[in-house]
C-alpha cells in the first residue's frame, strides 16, 4: 500500500525531507528508527519514505512519534552497493533512490537524504537534479571534527570525482565557502588548499595554478585564503574550509574515521586492563564521555551534494540510527536557510566574476 498525501506531513509549518529508505548496510529498519530519532527532536520535521511500501508501513506503525508525519512512496526496486553508476543511470528509474530525488525535482520535498551507492546517488542526482549552470564537477562536503571554536572544519571534495583540475577546485573553494557561511555563520571563512606542504614550490602544476585562481578571488568572493595546508590541518584550528580532489579527501575521510575507530577500542583496552584501570574508568566517565562524543563519527554523518539543483545529503552506508537522525538533521537545517538558492546565486556570480577576470576586454565592453 503506497501512502496518500497527508495535511499533518505537507502543513505549511513543515519541512519535508525525501528519504531513501533502502540502500544502506543496516536495511531500512535502522533509518525508520533515525527518522523516528528526528521526529522526536523537531516537530518541524515530515517525511516523505521511498521504498517497498508493505514492508515501511509495517516499521512506520511501530513508531508512534512518526504518526502523521510520513507519506509513504512504495518502490519496489533498490539500488545495491553493488551497482555500477553507469547501470543505474540507464536502469535506475522505479527505485527507491529515483524516487526519493524525483520529490525534490518535483518541489515536494526540501532535500534528499540517502544511505546508497555513493556514485549511483551522485548519477542519479545529476541526471533528475542537474548541475547548476556554471558548475562543472559538483562536490561532496563533510564536516570534519576540528580543533575551531565551531567544533567543525568543512572539506570538499570527499569523493564525488576522483578528478579535478585548478578551475575545479576553485569552484570548490566558491561552493564550499557558501556553505560554511550557511552552516556555521561564519561570515569571512578561512580557505585552505590541502597540499603535501606549505611552501609554495610544492605540488603539482594543478595545485599551483588552483592557488593562484582561489588567491585571485579571495577578496571579491569574500574569504580569507590562507594557501597550501597539510592533512595535519584537517582537524586544526588553521582554517575552515580544506579544498582538494575527490580521491585525496576521500582517502583522508576514510583514514580519519579508522583512527577514530581505533583509538576507541585502545582506550576501551586500556581502562579494562585490569581492577585498577577500570576504577580510573569510573572516576574518568564524565571526560570519558565528552571525548567519545567528540570523536563519534555518527554526530558528523552526512555529506552535501554541492553545485546541483536541489539539496541531497549522502549518508553513510553503515550509519545507525544516529548517524541516519544527524543526516535528515543536516538536510533541514540546509533547507531552512534556503541553502540551495543561496548556493545557486553565489554560483551565478561566481561564473560572471571569474568570466570577467578571463577576458577583461569583454568585461569592459559586456556588448562584444
Amino acid at each position: 500500500m503506497t501512502g496518500k498525501p497527508d495535511q499533518s506531513v505537507t502543513k505549511s509549518d513543515r519541512i519535508v525531507i525525501s528519504v531513501d529508505a533502502m540502500g544502506g548496510d543496516a536495511g531500512p529498519a535502522v533509518v525508520v528508527a533515525g527518522l523516528a530519532m528526528s521526529a522526536k527532536k523537531n516537530p518541524q520535521l515530515g517525511f516523505l519514505l521511498h521504498g517497498p511500501a508493505e514492508e515501511l508501513a509495517q516499521l512506520v506503525a511501530k513508531r508512534r512519534i512518526l504518526d502523521g508525519r510520513v507519506e509513504i512512496r512504495d518502490s519496489q526496486k533498490v539500488v545495491t552497493m553493488d551497482d555500477k553508476p553507469s547501470q543505474v543511470m540507464r536502469n535506475g528509474k522505479g527505485t527507491s533512490m529515483w524516487s526519493t530525488l524525483d520529490a525534490v525535482n518535483k518541489g515536494e520535498a526540501a532535500g534528499a537524504v540517502s544511505c546508497g551507492n555513493t556514485g549511483a546517488l551522485m548519477a542519479l542526482s545529476m541526471l533528475r537534479l542537474r548541475k547548476m549552470p556554471g558548475v562543472n564537477r559538483p562536490a561532496i562536503a563533510i564536516l570534519w571534527p576540528s580543533r575551531n571554536p565551531q567544533g567543525f572544519n568543512v572539506m570538499l571534495d570527499v569523493g564525488a570525482d576522483v578528478r579535478a583540475d585548478a578551475q575545479d577546485l576553485l569552484q570548490y573553494a566558491l561552493m564550499g565557502t557558501s556553505y560554511v557561511r550557511n552552516s556555521m555563520n561564519i561570515r569571512r571563512p578561512r580557505v585552505g588548499l590541502l597540499n603535501v606542504g606549505t611552501e609554495a614550490h610544492k605540488g603539482h602544476a594543478e595545485l599551483k595554478e588552483a592557488h593562484t585562481l582561489i588567491a585571485a578571488q579571495a577578496e571579491k568572493a569574500d574569504y580569507e585564503f590562507v594557501g597550501f595546508v597539510e592533512g595535519s590541518d584537517i582537524p586544526g584550528d588553521a582554517v575552515d574550509l580544506i579544498v582538494t580532489d575527490g580521491f585525496t579527501g576521500n582517502v583522508a575521510i576514510k583514514t580519519g574515521e579508522g583512527t577514530a575507530s581505533m583509538l576507541r577500542t585502545t582506550l576501551r583496552e586500556a581502562f579494562e586492563y585490569s581492577v585498577l584501570s577500570r576504577i580510573a574508568a569510573i572516576l574518568a566517565y564524565t571526560s570519558l564521555s565528552r571525548l567519545a562524543k567528540r570523536i563519534d563519527p555518527r554526530r558528523v554523518n552526512g555529506g552535501v551534494f554541492l553545485g546541483l539543483n536541489g539539496t541531497v545529503v549522502k549518508s553513510h552506508g553503515g550509519a545507525d540510527a544516529t548517524g541516519i537522525s544527524a543526516a535528515v538533521k543536516l538536510a533541514f537545517l540546509l533547507a531552512e536557510q534556503g541553502f540551495a538558492e543561496k548556493l545557486a546565486a553565489r554560483v551565478a556570480s561566481v561564473v560572471e566574476l571569474t568570466q570577467n577576470d578571463a577576458d577583461p576586454q569583454d568585461a569592459e565592453h559586456p556588448t562584444k
